[in-house]
């Protein structure tokens, strides 16, 4: 079932998007060389407790961390670690989210780590402006499919796969909520969008094949050719004035 947020309580999500922002934003700030994820997500934990905030991650269905830490090829849920050390040339995606007055806000980054190809560069670029397609499709009146159109077509105009068994989501008082919400799909199909929905929109696109692999931690997400992946996500309400990004500090769309 799909809970529509009314305008007083779309408001009242902001405080956990903008925690969830400026924790994205200020994490990414620390990624260099010779950090481990373990200490990003130590740093990330700490961060929402003083802006009053909660975890959002921390223990859902098990999660050990208050931030997902994926490198390279791993795609999705990479659980912290001191012994995942960040190399020159690296890509990691950071997955944070924090609970405010019972709110959850998730958004998501990919960050290069120190210099890296220019390969990686444009899965990079190209991911993100997947994610800005996506939201900019979140309108009244459009469908699902059309969010999912809208990300596949920049995707697979130059050849990347885009991930199939995980998607975005309905968001509200739980972190997944009705929709799921395909990043790829057909124009016109799915359900219809209505005023007061408010979903995660995150693009999981893969350098080369869309294939996916479970890895034996049971949380773990890696490209199945072991090529890069990247991953962007923002929180984003359904109005009428078009879509309203509830991860953003104020004056920042993005958090680099």
């Amino acid at each position: 079932m799909i809970i529509k947020k009314s305008a007083a309580e779309i408001e009242a999500m902001k405080e956990a998007g903008r925690i969830s922002a400026k924790v994205l934003r200020e994490v990414g700030a620390l990624v260099k060389p010779g950090v481990s994820t373990l200490e990003l997500d130590e740093f990330a934990e700490a961060l929402i407790r003083l802006e009053g905030g909660i975890p959002a991650f921390k223990g859902y269905g098990g999660f050990p961390g208050s931030i997902c830490a994926s490198v390279n090829e791993q795609i999705v849920h990479g659980i912290p670690s001191s012994k995942v050390v960040l190399k020159a040339g690296d890509i990691i995606s950071i997955d944070t989210g924090a609970i405010v007055d019972g709110w959850v806000g998730d958004n998501a980054w990919t960050y290069a780590v120190g210099s890296i190809s220019p390969e990686k560069k444009r899965l990079l670029e190209v991911t993100e402006k997947c994610m800005w397609a996506g939201i900019e499709a979140a309108r009244p009146g459009n469908r699902l499919g059309d969010i999912g159109y809208a990300v596949q077509s920049v995707a697979e105009a130059v050849g990347y796969g885009v991930v199939r068994e995980y998607v975005g989501h309905g968001i509200g008082r739980n972190m997944h909520e009705d929709p799921n919400v395909p990043n790829f799909g057909r124009r016109h199909c799915g359900i219809k969008l209505e005023e007061g929905m408010v979903i995660a929109i995150e693009p999981m696109i893969n350098m080369g094949t869309h294939k996916t692999r479970q890895m034996s931690d049971g949380w773990l997400v890696c490209t199945r050719d072991g090529k890069p992946s990247a991953h962007f996500e923002k929180t984003v309400a359904v109005t009428g004035d078009g879509p309203v990004i509830l991860t953003c500090e104020e004056g920042r769309s993005r958090p680099v």
